[in-house]
């Protein structure tokens, strides 16, 4: 007989929560779980910043004492109100590939939008623009990243019965590292910085990086505010983000511009992949994978682009030529062979003519749905 009830702070049920779909995918080479940890605080409301503005409930499919299925709900109550609005989110939506267990969860997160008077449902999608997002939909034997969710190709079928339709779609792109600068690259970041008279701060070490990461990380609420899904993240929650680039961060990626009077108009973070290291532990830091993601860090030969961001007034500058140079500056140094950008909107072409001067594959395609209340 199958269960579906709502979880709280019960702890054994939040670690089968968290802990589902790496049972589910356990054979699937393509899927990185998240890091436990990461998980236990993005849904801790002493922990998520996005709690300030958001709320969330969580739900578990059960069949005999064995979970088959988890979904839960995110009401951003910021975003809505930022767009005129009433849309509730969903987020972790897995599933064994049964009817019955879908219909169920998808039943939960309707009816608590219903609940709370609104009149679309959209997802995948997360808390906020740092939360992962978006059904995988084309790529499903590509390699995900750390920071995407994966999803087995029986997920679209079951959204589509459900009648979920497209809302909007993210594309990622797979850049092959060359082996020297490209001359037109090169060429716009020069005359950007001898046009407008730009700073390029290099850094040695990761502890130099500190002071300018919050100045720096702020730009992101002015640099993405428009994007589809968005919304002003709180200084919790850069703060956070800041402890991951001091965690994860190598000062051969990390990239921060100014402009003449010293003020920091753009940066760029990337560093190497962990998702082997990550796989390989299962989500899970101890005893070994705190280990092996260093070792990642240390031997990955893939580099994921987390963050670009420049300021509004100073986008189409050439501030992001400088970013991505310094960049692959350190990509060739380091014998770096691909970088992955992670989603972007398929509308978004401005950033996605940037991969036009390297060579480049759009291996995957991942889809956020709607769904209508109304």
């Amino acid at each position: 007989m199958l269960v579906v009830r709502e979880i709280t702070n019960i702890k054994k049920d939040r670690k089968r929560f968290f802990n589902f779909p790496v049972k589910l995918y356990k054979d699937c080479p393509w899927f990185v779980p998240s890091l436990y940890i990461d998980e236990e605080s993005e849904f801790d409301p002493k922990q998520n910043g996005a709690f300030a503005y958001a709320e969330c409930k969580m739900w578990l499919a059960e069949r005999d004492g064995k979970v088959v299925g988890r979904a839960a709900a995110v009401l951003n109550k910021a975003y809505n109100e930022k767009m005129s609005v009433k849309q509730m989110r969903f987020t972790r939506f897995d599933f064994v590939d049964e009817a019955e267990v879908v219909d169920e969860l998808f039943a939960q997160v309707v009816d608590y939008a219903k609940e709370m008077g609104m009149n679309e449902i959209i997802g995948p999608i997360g808390f906020s623009d740092l939360d992962k997002q978006g059904l995988v939909i084309e790529g499903f034997e590509e390699e995900d990243m750390y920071v995407t969710p994966y999803n087995y190709p029986y997920y679209v079928q079951h959204f589509e019965r459900l009648g979920l339709t497209k809302k909007v779609d993210w594309m990622e792109f797979q850049i092959t590292i060359p082996d020297t600068i490209n001359e037109r690259l090169d060429r716009i970041a020069d005359m950007a910085i001898q046009r407008y008279g730009y700073k390029v701060l290099r850094f040695k070490k990761i502890s130099e990086i500190k002071p300018y990461i919050i100045p720096a990380l702020q730009i992101l609420n002015e640099a993405f505010e428009k994007l589809f899904g968005t919304v002003w993240l709180s200084d919790k929650q850069l703060l956070d983000y800041s402890k991951l680039i001091m965690l994860v961060g190598n000062p051969d990626y990390v990239s921060v511009v100014q402009d003449k009077n010293d003020n920091i108009i753009g940066y760029g973070f990337m560093a190497p992949s962990i998702s082997k290291a990550v796989r390989e532990s299962k989500g899970k830091l101890l005893p070994c994978g705190i280990f092996r993601i260093f070792r990642d860090l240390k031997k990955s030969k893939t580099l994921d682009l987390y963050s670009i961001g420049v300021k509004p007034e100073y986008q189409n500058k050439g501030v992001n030529a400088i970013i991505l140079r310094e960049s692959l500056r350190g990509a060739i140094k380091n014998g770096m062979k691909f970088a992955e950008t992670g989603p972007e909107l398929e509308t978004n072409v401005e950033v996605q003519s940037q991969w036009k001067m390297f060579e480049h594959r759009n291996h995957k395609r991942r889809r956020c749905y709607t769904y209508s209340l109304q």
